[in-house]
């Protein structure tokens, strides 16, 4: 059975495994007789792939910080209004790599820009839109590192960011679980591949009465 159409998230800071979980989930999805849509951000539109390679690629220092928030923003706008709010309409489940928490952890805490300048834009442009799960993957910063240094490929913008950077992300999305337990379920994404996923099965089964 499908149940009511769900948007779910999966936050954490660099190398937390969350395209690796996101798949995971989907098929644990369809087991369950549960379509689902995968999407990330930045992207998960046409125009808002185009801004992501704008915003993930050169180096660390390429846009201020406004204006790094703002083209996150515009590729939101676009992804919610082309790809996500369609899919729930159809009655799919969205699966999405990144949503606003991101923008509060690296464009807010990381890099400085004022939470409630980020505030005002979310509800300029989601109005009150919101994930039904969020899925925070927490890990320690050199582990999650590590595990992008192994993938090869080079590193991207924000992976060139230094250490104090990545560990302000890891406390902005543990603060931000903390402050929303109606949304947010802290996953130890320390564990292996499959023990992660159980526990986001867990924790998805328990929020959607599956």
């Amino acid at each position: 059975m499908s149940g009511s159409a769900r948007f779910i998230t999966l936050e954490g800071g660099e190398g937390a495994g969350k395209s690796t979980q996101a798949k995971k989930l989907a098929a644990a999805l369809r087991k369950h007789g549960i379509g689902s849509v995968m999407t990330r951000e930045p992207g998960g539109s046409p125009g808002a792939e185009e801004i992501r390679e704008l915003i993930v690629h050169g180096e660390p220092g390429r846009w201020d910080t406004l204006t790094e928030t703002l083209l996150i923003f515009a590729a939101r706008a676009d992804h919610v209004r082309r790809t996500i709010k369609p899919a729930l309409a159809a009655g799919q489940w969205v699966i999405c790599d990144r949503f606003t928490d991101s923008t509060f952890a690296y464009q807010g805490a990381g890099r400085g820009m004022a939470r409630e300048t980020i505030r005002r834009l979310d509800a300029l442009v989601l109005h009150d839109f919101r994930p039904d799960l969020t899925l925070v993957l927490d890990l320690p910063v050199e582990v999650g590192l590590a595990r992008t240094n192994s993938r090869g490929g080079g590193a991207t913008r924000f992976e060139k960011f230094d250490l104090e950077f990545h560990e302000r992300l890891r406390q902005a999305f543990l603060s931000i679980a903390r402050r929303n337990p109606d949304r947010c379920v802290v996953i130890d994404a320390s564990q292996g591949p499959g023990d992660v996923a159980a526990d986001i099965w867990k924790a998805v089964a328990k929020r959607s009465k599956l």
